[in-house]
Formats: structure tokens, C-alpha cells, sequence
């Protein structure tokens, strides 16, 4: 039986797709992960367990966005560098 306060645990599927595709894979993959397991397990009555793994679903999304961020901002900059140093 699934009650009010469930529907207020987000999966955080799709943000964990996009930034799989767009940022950085091996943090996103584990996002997905997380995020495929919280309606199973708010289908099995486990509340805490989807809670906990929303909160990682968000977590390493998060991570995923920023790790590709600062990705792209050092491969920019070596490549500004790079482009310095060939002159």
C-alpha cells in the first residue's frame, strides 16, 4: 500500500541519465543504479531504502555534473596552454 509521503521520494532517474550522457560516466552509471533501485524498493515496503537510495541517486549525480564540469574547465585550460606554448 503506498501512502502520501512516499510519492515525496524522488528517483532522480533522469537527472542521473543526462548526466551520465553529458558529464561524466562512471559517476552517473552509479547514480542510475541507485536511482533504478528506489521505486523497487518502495514497492517492497522499504521506505528507508529508498530514501537512502535517493539521497545517493542525488549524490552521485551531483557528482557526475561537477566532475565533468571541472573536467571541461582543465581541459580547457590545457588546451589555452597548449595553444600558448605552440606561438
Amino acid at each position: 500500500m503506498s501512502n502520501s509521503s512516499d510519492q515525496n521520494i524522488p528517483n532522480y532517474l533522469v537527472p542521473a541519465i543526462l548526466s551520465t550522457i553529458c558529464c561524466c560516466l562512471p559517476f552517473g552509471v552509479v547514480a542510475i543504479i541507485f536511482a533504478s533501485q528506489v521505486n523497487s524498493r518502495l514497492a517492497a515496503g522499504d521506505r528507508a531504502g529508498a530514501l537512502d537510495a535517493s539521497n545517493k541517486a542525488k549524490l552521485f549525480t551531483w557528482l557526475a555534473v561537477i566532475s565533468g564540469l571541472v573536467g571541461s574547465a582543465i581541459y580547457i585550460i590545457l588546451i589555452v596552454i597548449a595553444q600558448q606554448i605552440g606561438q
